[in-house]
């Protein structure tokens, strides 16, 4: 198996932690690291998420509890995870999902920061987007 680069490392085994909720992925050289599922919910590479260019984000909120219901193999470069909250298309790539187990850290204040500048915590009910903007008249 391969990543997207040649130096991408390639987890050696990857397991599910339904009752804690994080993913855990093992590497060759002794590295292991356990991402939570509500942080891989939140920083989903979708364009539903992520959008189409920057400042396109859709700010991710009421995921503490997430779970992932499944999680199926995309070729030989990464991980696509189903969510309980019905979330399906984030394509997780092995370079992503290293550099977001090494960042993790930098990610959630990133995140934590996000919200607070939105004037929402992480257990806020999401708002659809029609919802949100109102109607103009």
């Amino acid at each position: 198996m391969s990543g997207l680069t040649p130096d991408t490392p390639v987890p050696t085994d990857v397991v599910v932690h339904s009752k804690s909720r994080v993913l855990e992925l093992k590497y060759a050289n002794g590295e292991s690291y356990r991402l939570p599922f509500e942080l891989l919910r939140v920083q989903s590479p979708s364009a539903e998420v992520q959008g189409h260019g920057p400042g396109q984000e859709t700010l991710q909120t009421g995921k503490r509890d997430v779970t992932i219901t499944m999680i199926e193999g995309v070729g030989n470069y990464a991980l696509q995870p189903t969510f309980s909250d019905g979330h399906a298309t984030g394509i997780y790539s092995w370079d992503l999902l290293y550099e977001m187990a090494v960042h993790q850290d930098k990610l959630w204040q990133g995140y934590l920061s996000r919200l607070a500048a939105a004037g929402v915590d992480r257990d806020t009910p999401m708002i659809p987007a029609a919802a949100a903007h109102g109607h103009c008249h």
